[in-house]
């Protein structure tokens, strides 16, 4: 990296490992103090989180949430039977879980478009909140929450794991150290096969389902099997698609080895169906380029690209996930899967050397539970997330309009269009009670 680009890196980067200030974090009792947790959504990524706090010492899953009663049910029976655990308190309404005062911390592990409305709710009750990825429906949700974080005085963690693996932590600090020069672009990708979700009606709702709870804030639609479990994913009310499903994660750590901490200012995008006749409402392949301009300054200037295609397998690298970047002097390709590779000028292939992180590396919900003890600021602080999962909303929107948009990073907003800026925010269900103060 540039000298200018490489102290600017290194001080961002450092400051998610130093302490959090004062106006974001409030400490716990003690290091051995109790944490108890109470979880919003227990889907299958609930579930899998959940169950993981409960094996953390010093942490208690006491509450539940859900609007389907058998996912409720099942999780805190699959609690119980975990050592030490006790049988957590189940309901199908948050704000019974939220106004329990025992309740320390909330799991955030719900469809998109309930995430930012539970967790700014979480803010508000005194709860520090570990959210799912992406943090927000939309952009504009993404930043009041940061704003409920601040405003509250709480700790954030924003679910991109890949922020406490080592390995990509090691090529961070690789980059960081200039292994193969200024690096100017990165491209972050997302290849593998997904299901056809089919055509469907209305149907009746299936009387384990409080749906209008699961609707929440969001517009209306009847309930219907394929926009439902998981499926949600794939529909503009609901969703944030692939990109906000699994991508979010890969753009993540391409905007940490890029050294950007700001939005872009420029998103070029394609976006199309190329394979599934169904009723996904989000494209199957994208091409998505967003530009950081900085200060316009040849040398200065960086690009994220973004690949996805969820209909094949044949990969880069032989990995569905992962993330290349391009430096003055070489690349380096790192993906969560475990794969760390490095080549220099004339592609020259340099062996991996060892190098020390100064970020929290393991659990990523024990990072969380240690930032809420201790006052630091977790591996993936919500400014962080935000700044992440609105790569996804911005490239949504692009792909989705066909054309080049044109961003204020400090106004969060997209410049001579308002049909775009539109999309930043959502329409919501009429004065319902979870609806995000600002929007």
């Amino acid at each position: 990296m540039s000298q200018k680009s490489r102290r600017s890196f290194l001080k961002t980067s450092s400051a998610a490992a130093v302490g959090i200030s004062a106006t974001t974090a409030i400490k716990a009792a003690s290091a051995n103090e109790t944490i108890r947790l109470g979880v919003i959504g227990c889907g299958g990524r609930g579930s899998a989180v959940a169950g993981e706090f409960a094996d953390l010492k010093n942490c208690e899953v006491i509450f539940l949430c859900d609007p389907d009663s058998r996912r409720a049910g099942s999780l805190a029976e699959t609690i119980s039977k975990k050592s030490g655990n006790r049988t957590p308190q189940t309901t199908d309404d948050p704000r019974k879980l939220l106004d329990d005062k025992s309740i320390d911390a909330v799991l955030v592990a719900t469809p998109d478009h309930w995430h930012a409305p539970a967790a700014i709710l979480a803010c508000d009750a005194g709860k520090h909140v570990y959210v799912e990825k992406p943090c927000s429906h939309n952009l504009r949700e993404g930043r009041l929450l940061v704003e409920a974080a601040r405003r509250n005085k709480r700790v954030v963690q924003h679910g991109t794991q890949s922020r406490s693996i080592k390995i990509i932590q090691d090529a961070m600090s690789l980059l960081r150290e200039g292994v193969i020069g200024d690096v100017l672009v990165s491209k972050a990708w997302n290849v593998q096969r997904r299901g056809n979700i089919g055509k469907g009606k209305p149907a009746d709702v299936p009387g384990n389902v409080n749906y209008d709870m699961w609707v929440g804030p969001a517009a209306f639609m009847p309930y219907q099997a394929n926009r439902f479990h998981y499926n949600w994913h794939w529909w503009h009310n609901f969703g944030t698609g692939d990109m906000g499903n699994d991508g979010v994660h890969e753009l993540d750590y391409a905007r940490w080895g890029l050294g950007v901490e700001t939005h872009p200012s420029r998103i070029s995008a394609m976006g199309t169906k190329l394979f599934f006749n169904d009723d996904q409402q989000f494209p199957d392949t994208m091409q998505i380029a967003f530009e950081y301009p900085d200060d316009n300054t040849v040398g200065n200037r960086r690009v994220l690209l973004w690949e996805m295609r969820i209909w094949s397998t044949n990969y880069p690298y032989n990995v569905d996930n992962g993330v290349e970047f391009y430096g003055t002097k070489g690349r380096l390709m790192v993906t969560k899967r475990g794969k760390l590779e490095i080549f220099g000028e004339r592609n020259k292939r340099i062996e991996p050397k060892s190098v020390k992180s100064s970020s929290f590396a393991g659990s990523h919900q024990q990072d969380f539970l240690e930032s809420i003890r201790t006052g630091r600021k977790p591996n993936a602080e919500i400014e962080i997330g935000h700044l992440s999962s609105s790569l996804c909303h911005l490239g949504n929107i692009a792909s989705r309009l066909g054309r080049t948009l044109e961003f204020d990073p400090n106004k969060e907003q997209v410049l001579n269009d308002k049909e775009a800026n539109a999309l930043l925010s959502r329409e919501y269900r009429p004065n319902h009670w979870a609806v995000p103060r600002g929007v």
